[in-house]
């Protein structure tokens, strides 16, 4: 059955979602800040509305959208990151502003390039909402589009914004030609921060393995399409975190996430070397080399998760 969805958000995520579902057939709008009109109107009329926006703008939007939201309409969550000022992921502010707010998350390895050129994909839909995420399976799934469900979308987003942190490390590490036997080794040690504060923030530690933990830290980590490994990289080359972005043109999530990242850690007396260094490295206070450098240097130990 065709659905009616609104699309918030017409970047590279956006402009792909929309083109994807439009090809199986749904009725689907478009809003972007560029438009300068008012996002609620997008709401009238929908099945479901599909938020790509970057982490960023999506509280102001939240808040603006709450009032006028209608009752029962549900959202798709496509957004990765941790909002740095309240430290919640994008369904946790959605759901903060809109406390009955039927959600599901959308997340995976899904490099936007990639489906547009109809290449095949698997992502999963998230969420406490069985029956939500069942229906969304069974209406936006396609021969090369394949979507799974969970019930963990704490886990799923957290998994999803936390692999951002790790693409950049993986992108400094190319980017200072370190070879493939150090970059799989970061890789497996992200993987396991990761994992630390997936489960304090109470995610499930099988989504880690999932499409939306190791799937998507495989695609992203290991890819010229992925924004966040080509900022490290560039940043590793040389280019200033400014630099860098200015050459990539797009919002790069990662960073941030790095901060919202360590901020977490405090509060749950976590040890999140990766994201730590990421966090000096863009911000000047440490150097390529000197990252590298603390993170071999670190004290041996047993390999634990």
């Amino acid at each position: 059955m065709a659905m009616q969805i609104g699309v918030l958000g017409q970047g590279a995520w956006g402009r792909t979602l929309s083109g994807l579902f439009e090809q199986q057939g749904h009725r689907v709008q478009r809003w972007s800040r560029t438009h300068r009109t008012d996002p609620a109107s997008l709401l009238r009329g929908q099945n479901l509305i599909i938020c790509t926006v970057a982490m960023a703008g999506v509280p102001s939007l939240a808040r603006q959208l709450a009032p006028v939201w209608p009752v029962g309409l549900p959202i798709l969550s496509g957004t990765k990151g941790i909002d740095l000022e309240q430290q919640l992921t994008a369904s946790q502010v959605w759901q903060q502003c809109l406390p009955s707010l039927r959600c599901v998350v959308l997340s995976g390895p899904n490099l936007a390039t990639e489906l547009e050129q109809g290449l095949p994909a698997a992502s999963v839909l998230a969420s406490s909402d069985a029956a939500l995420a069942a229906e969304l399976q069974r209406e936006l799934s396609s021969d090369s589009f394949r979507l799974y469900t969970n019930s963990d979308p704490v886990g799923t987003e957290l998994a999803g914004a936390l692999k951002n942190v790790m693409a950049v490390a993986a992108g400094i590490c190319d980017g200072l030609d370190l070879g493939t036997n150090a970059k799989a080794s970061l890789l497996t040690r992200g993987l396991a921060e990761m994992g630390r504060l997936l489960v304090a923030m109470g995610g499930a530690p099988a989504t880690l393995y999932g499409l939306a933990g190791l799937g998507d830290l495989l695609a992203t980590a290991n890819s010229s399409l992925s924004r966040n490994y080509r900022f490290g990289r560039l940043m590793a080359q040389g280019s200033s975190a400014a630099e860098a972005r200015e050459t990539l043109q797009a919002t790069v999530e990662g960073p941030m996430t790095a901060k919202a990242a360590m901020v977490l850690a405090r509060q749950h007396d976590l040890s999140l070397p990766i994201c730590e260094q990421v966090v000096a490295f863009v911000e000047g206070l440490s150097t390529a080399d000197q990252v590298l450098r603390i993170l071999m240097e670190r004290e041996l130990g047993q390999e634990k998760r």
